[in-house]
């Protein structure tokens, strides 16, 4: 990053914050700053736990908690223990808090045509595209990669929607009993290792690593959630793998695919994968990729 791109992001910045009217204590004309006001839209018509919300806007549960508090008080919201488990914390709309948001939603309204209306159609199209650019780029950013357990709970997750979309995908149909799976102990330090990515805490992807002794690296069970795959993440998982592959002196790393996956199998040719004869006996696989890495890769 050079200081031209830093300030243009700064430049932008104060652009939006002005034009959107964050600035003032009265958002959208309504009796509170957009810190509630974003709080009640979030909290939607069936409630949400106060830790999803923290987790989806980022906020400490300091600030969260006073922000409920003033909702609270203003008679908008109400925030009650779980039976189950009292330490969790479910906050809903009242009757009134659901009026308030109906409000803001149509003064939301109102604002995003003002900022539109000055432009002819050209500009506005231009624009809507931009903030679409920007939206998708900003979201790609809030990504987390983790590495995890594969039996915790998010990985389980997003391995059985991964068989699941195969199942619909492949021809034949997919069965996980006569794929060659790697168990559990093949993903785990130091035999391998297993990553899922979460947006605002929810798992959206995930990617494993075997590391086996005398033999290459090898990339399994890599997927990305449908509503997260125009932000880069495959090939953030690639790059990763490959880091850590490096990293514990590997010097090649494969994989396998199946034909119907013509999306992942462009993806591979352009990261540099080779195409060569099959490596093992994998039933659902038609291509095979191997791809020479150095240690360079581990400090990119």
């Amino acid at each position: 990053m050079d200081a031209a791109e830093i300030e243009q992001v700064r430049r932008f910045n104060r652009t939006v914050t002005e034009r959107l009217g964050v600035l003032h204590d009265r958002y959208l004309g309504r009796d509170r700053p957009i810190g509630e006001a974003r709080l009640l839209w979030e909290i939607g018509g069936q409630g949400q736990d106060v830790r999803q919300l923290r987790e989806r806007l980022g906020l400490d549960s300091g600030y969260v908690s006073r922000l409920l508090r003033s909702l609270e008080g203003a008679g908008l919201v109400t925030v009650e223990p779980q039976p189950q488990d009292r330490r969790v914390r479910t906050v809903r709309l009242t009757e009134q808090g659901r009026a308030e948001r109906e409000l803001l939603d149509e003064s939301s309204d109102e604002l995003a045509a003002s900022l539109l209306e000055p432009l002819n159609a050209d500009q506005r199209a231009r624009l809507v595209a931009a903030m679409a650019e920007v939206d998708r780029l900003l979201t790609a950013g809030t990504v987390a990669l983790d590495v995890v357990d594969p039996d915790h709970p998010d990985a389980r997750h997003c391995l059985l929607a991964y068989f699941a979309e195969l199942q619909e995908l492949f021809d034949t149909g997919f069965d996980p009993a006569r794929s060659l799976l790697p168990d559990a102990g093949e993903l785990r330090p130091p035999r391998g290792l297993f990553l899922v990515a979460r947006l605002h805490g929810e798992p959206i992807g995930c990617a494993g690593v075997k590391l086996p002794a005398g033999a290459p690296a090898e990339i399994k069970r890599m997927w990305v959630a449908p509503r997260a795959r125009r932000l880069g993440l495959a090939r953030r998982f690639l790059t990763e793998l490959e880091a850590q592959a490096a990293r514990h002196g590997y010097d090649t790393l494969r994989l396998d695919t199946n034909k119907t996956l013509s999306g992942a199998i462009t993806l591979y040719h352009s990261f540099g994968f080779q195409e060569v004869p099959a490596f093992n006996d994998e039933p659902y696989a038609h291509h095979w990729f191997e791809k020479r890495i150095s240690r360079a890769a581990a400090t990119q």
